[in-house]
Parts: C-alpha cells; sequence; structure tokens
C-alpha cells in the first residue's frame, strides 16, 4: 500500500482538504502511487497528516469526483486506470487500445443471429426482419471494463467465431476477409447506466455513460455493420480535431 508523502500548512488560506487533495493528485500524476494501488484508509492517513477524518474524507471525494480514485467495497479506495482517450476516427476500440498498450481483452456475451428489428434494418439498409448476425462483446483494458459494445452485421458477410472476437478486434477481422472499410456515420452522447449495464461496466446504475452509434460502409458502398457502443464516462473520452472553415 503506498503511502504519498503529503503536509499541510494551516496558516494557509487554503482549506485543509483542498491542500491535502492537491498533493495527492501530484502524487498519482507522478504514478507514485500507480493506477490499481490502493491508499491507506482514512483513519491511517488522517493520523498520518494530523487531520481529522471529515477532512481527510473530503480530500479523498474530491479526488473521487476527478476521476482519479475509484471507491471498492471490500477492497479500499485505488487509484483508477488513466482515462482513454480515443481519435474520432474510422479504427477499432481493440486496435486503438493496441496501438497505445492499453491490454485489450475481450468478453464475448453472445452471438448469434435473428430477425433485424428497424433501425438495424434501417442502418444496414435490409427489410425489416431480415436474418442478420449480432454480436455482444465486453471489452476491458487490462482488468478493467471499458466499454460494452453491441454490433449487427448482414449473416452472409462474415462467418466469424467468438475465439475469433475474444482475440481479434472486428474491423481487423473483416479485414481479413478482405473487407475494406471507408467511410462511418457517427452519434456520440451520454446517457445514465441501466442496471444490466452498471453491473458489467462495474459502475453504479444510472451514472454518466458514453454512448456511440456508427454504421460503416466499405468501399464499394455497402453497409457492413451497424455498432452501438457504450463507454464508462470516467475512463474514456472522445477527443477531435477542429478546424476553421
Amino acid at each position: 500500500m503506498n503511502r504519498p508523502v503529503v503536509s499541510v500548512d494551516r496558516g494557509s488560506p487554503v482549506p485543509l482538504y483542498f491542500q491535502l487533495a492537491q498533493q495527492l493528485e501530484a502524487a498519482i500524476r507522478a504514478g507514485d502511487p500507480a493506477p490499481g494501488d490502493r491508499l491507506e484508509n482514512e483513519v491511517q492517513l488522517a493520523d498520518r497528516c494530523g487531520l481529522s477524518r471529515p477532512t481527510v474524507r473530503q480530500a479523498i471525494q474530491h479526488l473521487v469526483d476527478k476521476g482519479l480514485l475509484v471507491r471498492k467495497r471490500g477492497v479500499g479506495t485505488q487509484v483508477v486506470q488513466a482515462q482513454v482517450r480515443r481519435p474520432v476516427e474510422l479504427t477499432s476500440l481493440h486496435d486503438d487500445l493496441a496501438a497505445a498498450g492499453r491490454e485489450p481483452r475481450t468478453e464475448v456475451l453472445a452471438l448469434d443471429s435473428g430477425p433485424a428489428e428497424d433501425q438495424v434494418a434501417k442502418e444496414l439498409g435490409v427489410p425489416p426482419g431480415t436474418e442478420v448476425t449480432r454480436m455482444r462483446r465486453l471489452r476491458f483494458t487490462g482488468a478493467e471494463p471499458l466499454a460494452l459494445l453491441t454490433n449487427h452485421l448482414p449473416t452472409d458477410l462474415v462467418d466469424f467465431t467468438a475465439d475469433d472476437l475474444a482475440g481479434h478486434g472486428l474491423y481487423e477481422l473483416l479485414r481479413t476477409s478482405g473487407i475494406n472499410l471507408r467511410v462511418a456515420h457517427q452519434a456520440i452522447g451520454a446517457r445514465g447506466a441501466t442496471a444490466a449495464e452498471a453491473r458489467l461496466l462495474d459502475e453504479r446504475r444510472g451514472v454518466p455513460l458514453l454512448t456511440m452509434t456508427r454504421t460503416a460502409f466499405d468501399d464499394k458502398g455497402r453497409s457492413i455493420e451497424y455498432g452501438s457502443h457504450v463507454y464508462r464516462a470516467s475512463r474514456y473520452s472522445f477527443a477531435l480535431t477542429l478546424v476553421e472553415r
């Protein structure tokens, strides 16, 4: 358990909790303690710093609110993984995580086929009720869940297995199959987590999640896949470059 060196100035006009929070934040951003490390508990930290428990609790909550710490029942207070910043480009999450050295891992929750609902049919350009392939995956970075991914594809397009999807990104598999994605329509939003999503993503029900829907087309103009994904807002963000027109 890491114990950052901290000291407070009682003569400063800066609140004690904020002095403590600033020093803990500096230590976290310097990598000591590192992501996944636990902090000492409130009682120990209060005794070591000569502060009251409410002051220490307020400092820790400040860092929880900033997304630097997380409280886990039965574990304690841990430093979180650095947020994944992803450029808005026609790439897969798996490829982006791998390129950033973030150890992508995939748990395949479902791989089946069924009749396309109206929205899916519209995005894939097929009549409602057409048989389509559905895949639902939980994407991790290291040991931490990051995103819940749901994709629909025409059934005659690919023949992937659950093992394929567990070991590779979807776009990598499409490229291997000779399918070249060229353009996509994408929308980004936010909403509260459902109970099922919260359980899978290790979050609280109702906590804000980022959402992304994407319809990708190949170099022949065919609609290849429709994705509807949710991401942990505390661990993930989209990055855009804007140019004046």
